[in-house]
């Protein structure tokens, strides 16, 4: 097969239906709209239900929503004992082993399991212990 013998499909493209256009078009007149309502007069809101009260305000609602909360993909170094020594883990690199599928808003270092090997993490927060068992193993934790 050659570029110019490429064809589109039967059926991929679909004119669109011109609306309001004579009552022969099978949508003239209301343009498709029926008769008279609401909807034939104007646009409705998302969630609006003629007035009665919305499911969405109906709904009971918790505690409180942070809009700028902050959530960090969580490595722990048990994870980290896997890298060679003198390794500088940093978050591309972790995402690239597949430590972890993506950063999120960061990375957060705790301290679950042991730590042998000297490395440099570098990393949005550690946990204090995390900290701790970095540093007593010969390595370094380095804020971003």
């Amino acid at each position: 097969m050659k570029l110019h013998e490429l064809k589109a499909s039967e059926g991929s493209r679909k004119i669109r239906n011109r609306v309001g256009r004579g009552t022969s078009s099978g949508n003239g007149k209301t343009a498709g709209r029926g008769q008279k309502g609401q909807k034939a007069r104007g646009k409705v809101r998302l969630g609006f239900e003629g007035g009665q009260m919305p499911l969405f305000r109906r709904m009971p609602k918790r505690g409180f929503q942070n809009i700028n909360r902050k959530e960090y993909a969580i490595v722990n170094l048990e994870t980290l004992e896997k890298f060679d020594d003198g390794t500088e883990v940093t978050p591309t690199l972790l995402v690239e082993k597949k430590v972890i599928k993506d950063e999120k808003d960061g990375i957060k270092v705790l301290g679950n399991g042991k730590l042998t090997k000297s490395l440099t993490v570098k990393a949005n927060k550690f946990s204090a212990a995390a900290k701790e068992a970095i540093e007593t193993a010969g390595g370094q934790a380095e804020v971003i």
